[in-house]
């Protein structure tokens, strides 16, 4: 894969979260979360199970409405967005959202044509090697087909915002670097590309900025360079963040002061 050469930050972010909080209950899932992302960039939201990103993300992606706080993609609320503004974004859920009757190839066909200059869907199935299911049904998909087809989904409109929520989970070896390639193609072309990840490696390979959560609210923020000025991403994620109710070290030492949020089921 090429060495991705991100574009320097714009004034104004594509994606903007300030302040935000979203509870579920008793469980707070995201505590005053602040960062940004930047078109021409990849930016990936590093963080254990229960952190924060998914809902971070829904929000995002007008899927949930904030406590409190604001979000804002491209300038616009997305909770209120219309459709010519939800046509410049693309998402990727954890569920694929896909519909399970249909052939996987007729699925990403009947997508292309919602949009008015949508991407090749011929391209995306090679390039995310979806032709070697293109005809099957996509409940018999294994998840690493699913993944691949959920994602040529999200791109099929050439969004200028790209929401990927793990979009490398259950990927081999080799579709893991497809898709890599894929998603700093659309940076270099000018698209704001937001990645949820567990992975050091992928954060490491993909991203010019990186959002580190620990139990919904921000550790850390900025571009890799920065982050990893004197330490490996892994130390520093470690270093930041700690198990809630852990107590031992088990070789790495965090912060030690404890936050409010309970683990983010979702």
């Amino acid at each position: 894969m090429s060495a991705h050469t991100p574009t320097p930050p714009e004034a104004a972010p594509a994606v903007a979260v300030t302040d935000l909080r979203k509870s579920f209950g008793s469980v707070v899932a995201v505590d005053g979360a602040t960062w940004s992302a930047h078109s021409g960039r990849v930016t990936a939201v590093l963080g254990s199970n229960g952190a924060g990103k998914t809902t971070t993300l829904e929000c995002l992606e007008g899927l949930q409405r904030p406590d409190s706080g604001t979000v804002r993609v491209l300038g616009t609320d997305p909770w209120d967005a219309d459709p010519e503004h939800r046509a410049r974004v693309g998402v990727m859920l954890q569920d694929g959202g896909l519909p399970n009757t249909r052939a996987a190839g007729d699925v990403l066909r009947h997508l292309a044509r919602l949009y008015a200059r949508p991407e090749s869907a011929d391209h995306l199935r090679s390039v995310l090697g979806i032709g070697e299911f293109d005809r099957t049904a996509v409940r018999r998909l294994s998840g690493g087909q699913r993944q691949r087809l959920a994602l040529a989904a999200a791109l099929v409109g050439r969004p200028d915002v790209a929401f990927l929520d793990e979009p490398t989970a259950g990927l081999d070896p080799h579709a893991r670097l497809d898709v890599w390639q894929v998603i700093t193609d659309l940076a270099d072309r000018g698209a704001c590309v937001v990645v949820t990840t567990h992975s050091f490696e992928e954060a490491e390979r993909i991203a010019s900025d990186v959002v580190i959560m620990d139990r919904g609210s921000v550790a850390a923020a900025g571009t890799l360079d920065e982050l990893t000025a004197t330490e490996s991403l892994e130390d520093l994620f470690f270093r930041l963040t700690r198990p809630a109710g852990h107590t031992g070290s088990a070789g790495h030492t965090g912060p030690g002061t404890p936050r409010k949020a309970e683990e983010d089921p979702r």
